[in-house]
């Protein structure tokens, strides 16, 4: 084993009590799944919200364990090209699999909504450059706001483990930002150009971190580049997301066949003829875009094939009889999971020279193109719908409710000695990673203690803190929420 890439940040010496595993990557698995920010994902949104569905849809953590399943089997068959893994610094499928289960913790209530309420108000209201990042806020848990101890170091993981998380390995406003073409997410976001990159691994205030944790990757990736062990783990959280949420809105219904059929089998007879504000005029867009953006992968006979299994797989297979909970419906989406899942990662290939926007290890042509007709799928069916938009829309204004009711608290100066104490913890915190001279340096260690307390909520806690902030809730002690 490469002593620099299992090397801690904090030394060999601080040992956690839960500790049992021998291996070093073990035991960051373990660190992981015995943390509270793992257990709160039981409770944050995937797609469709876990409160309201019961137990037919997957949430975070669930979504977590699925994509470290499949993580670990593509490690295992990236592995056995061991020469090249090795000359570009490995591929451990404990590494990958303890990555995989820390990839989300960062991840706000609500879903990506949350993400980008929270970056919003982050960078608007409270004036913290970079702002709010599920990614990089994963990053800061297992580095610096999860607590062990007296010492608030993270879970003290192996630079191998947290190098493998980092699935944007620059900062917000970093140089990867400015490359021709830039790497994929490192762009700024085209209604915000001044904003920086849309997508990025760490906070300023964990870059030392970062660049450490890379450092025994020097001269085999690029500075810019995921390490071979963080693209096996974004892999397989594309091929988790691809297949396993769709099996969530055909469970409860949303995903319908006829309108997924209308598109794709209008795309089929017009092709790039279609009528952008009719039936396969969505699907041709995405053609076009993808040749616009992946022109490194992107291929039309591809493409024409992926729709053509797609709709004779999905549309005509799993959608064509609606989930009615019997065992017959079960045994259909396990067999459609189960033979998607296995024809995505049996494709999976290691490469040494990868296009910037690609990782080191990738789909073949055809399974890219197969993800990208299933991702749209979900996007152009379900996220677009307005009865989740309506849904959205009031999540988006709890959470800017929330944030405000905090910091109003945070600044009472009749209610200092009642502040709930993870509260003041992480002001404290945050105001000691400041540099010094920092201009209005409280205030921004209360914003980003808020952004950090809100994050850290499960999504009926954050709809129980609010309640109760607003005077709405009757119950004085409760479980819904922690202070």
């Amino acid at each position: 084993m490469d002593d620099s890439r299992a090397q801690r940040l904090f030394g060999e010496s601080l040992v956690a009590p839960g500790d049992l595993a021998s291996s070093p990557f073990r035991v960051d698995r373990d660190r992981i799944v015995s943390s509270p920010f793992f257990a709160r994902l039981a409770g944050v949104t995937q797609v469709i919200s876990p409160g309201g569905a019961g137990l037919l849809v997957h949430n975070r953590m669930t979504h977590s364990l699925k994509v470290a399943q499949v993580a670990r089997a593509i490690a295992e068959r990236v592995g056995r090209d061991s020469d090249l893994a090795e000359k570009l610094g490995g591929c451990d499928p404990d590494v990958v699999e303890a990555a995989a289960l820390a990839h989300d913790l960062g991840h706000p209530p609500f879903g990506h909504l949350g993400e980008r309420v929270l970056d919003h108000l982050a960078r608007q209201r409270l004036r913290i450059p970079d702002g709010f990042e599920g990614n990089a806020q994963s990053y800061r848990i297992v580095t610096s706001t999860e607590i062990r101890g007296q010492a608030t170091i993270g879970l003290n993981l192996t630079n191998a483990v947290r190098a493998a998380i980092l699935k944007y390995p620059w900062t917000r406003h970093g140089d990867a930002r400015y490359m021709s073409p830039p790497p994929r997410g490192a762009a700024a976001p085209p209604d915000d150009p001044e904003a920086g990159s849309a997508k990025f691994g760490a906070y300023l205030t964990e870059v030392d971190d970062m660049l450490a944790a890379r450092l025994a990757f020097a001269g085999r990736v690029a500075d810019w580049q995921q390490t071979v062990e963080a693209s096996v783990m974004d892999t397989a959280d594309d091929i988790a997301y691809a297949i396993h949420d769709l099996e969530d809105v055909h469970r409860v219904g949303v995903l319908q066949q006829g309108a997924v059929a209308a598109e794709l089998m209008a795309w089929q007879r017009w092709g790039s003829e279609a009528d952008p504000n009719r039936a396969g005029g969505a699907i041709e867009s995405l053609r076009r875009q993808l040749h616009s953006k992946d022109g490194w992968m992107a291929d039309d006979a591809a493409f024409a094939a992926a729709v053509e299994l797609v709709r004779a797989e999905l549309v005509d297979g799993l959608l064509a009889r609606p989930f009615d909970g019997s065992l017959e419906a079960e045994a259909q989406v396990a067999a459609f999971s189960a033979t998607w899942t296995r024809r995505l990662v049996e494709s999976v290939e290691l490469v040494e020279q990868p296009a910037v926007r690609s990782g080191h290890v990738q789909l073949a042509t055809a399974q890219w193109h197969e993800v990208q007709i299933l991702k749209f799928v979900q996007n152009r069916f379900v996220l677009a719908r307005p009865d989740l938009a309506l849904h959205q829309r009031g999540q988006a204004r709890l959470l800017g409710s929330l944030v405000e009711a905090l910091l109003a608290w945070l600044t009472d100066p009749d209610e200092a000695e009642r502040l709930p104490r993870r509260l003041r913890d992480l002001v404290e915190l945050a105001d000691v990673e400041l540099p010094e001279g920092t201009p209005d340096r409280l205030g921004l260690a209360r914003g980003r203690a808020v952004i950090d307390f809100v994050a850290g909520l499960t999504d009926n806690q954050a709809v129980a803190l609010m309640e109760a902030l607003d005077g709405r809730s009757r119950q004085l002690w409760t479980d819904a929420f922690v202070l």
